[in-house]
């Protein structure tokens, strides 16, 4: 028992350090959040994927895709369509006008808002290499006993972020209630989605 401790400070720490970077789902997530739109239900869907995905990986998951190129390639492939897709619809929005205001961003329904979060989430290769092959290995490494310790660890880091970035992007909202600011943001969010689109597009032709 001596062991539960710092094997869930382990995967606390290393999902943490894994989800934290700048990506296609995080960005969605925090739109949302300045939106104030479905914010509860796409941050207990993206824990609870995470969870899913990590708990798959240290169950031996992780070593069954890698076996399976065929699923990596399609995963791949839809991946760089979606992101792609998403970020020429984030510069359409940035050269509307009419569209910066947070009361004129367009609104999504409950159903939209959470299909999109699984395209972010499953749609993005980037997404089974952290949790499922990296979290897996991790984990799967502990004994049998604290495995289940390990993804509750990894599991409360993924639930605190996107939390954290969805309720706590209201302290933003002052500042994007300039044009400009919701601007930069679509720039951002639509140089980050068709980098890794071609950076996935570029890993199948290498």
């Amino acid at each position: 028992m001596t062991n539960v401790l710092p094997t869930f400070v382990t995967g606390f720490a290393m999902s943490a350090a894994l989800i934290m970077a700048i990506g296609a789902q995080n960005l969605f997530v925090l739109r949302q959040g300045l939106k104030r739109e479905h914010v509860g239900p796409i941050v207990l869907f993206c824990g609870i994927a995470d969870a899913i995905l990590i708990a798959a990986g240290v169950g031996g998951v992780g070593a069954l895709l890698g076996a399976m190129p065929q699923l990596t390639l399609v995963l791949t492939l839809g991946g760089a369509a979606f992101l792609a897709w998403y970020g020429l619809k984030a510069f359409q929005r940035m050269m509307t006008p009419e569209a910066m205001a947070v009361s004129a961003q367009g609104k999504l329904t409950m159903g939209s808002a959470l299909g999109a979060t699984a395209a972010f989430t499953f749609l993005n290769p980037h997404v089974y290499l952290d949790t499922v092959l990296l979290m897996g290995a991790a984990g799967s490494a502990h004994a049998p006993a604290l495995r289940p310790v390990f993804v509750a660890g990894a599991a409360t880091a993924s639930m605190t972020w996107f939390a954290a970035l969805g309720y706590g992007a209201r302290i933003l909202i002052p500042l994007f209630a300039r044009p400009v600011a919701w601007k930069i943001l679509d720039a951002i969010v639509g140089v980050v989605m068709l980098t890794i689109a071609a950076s996935l597009i570029g890993r199948i032709i290498l």
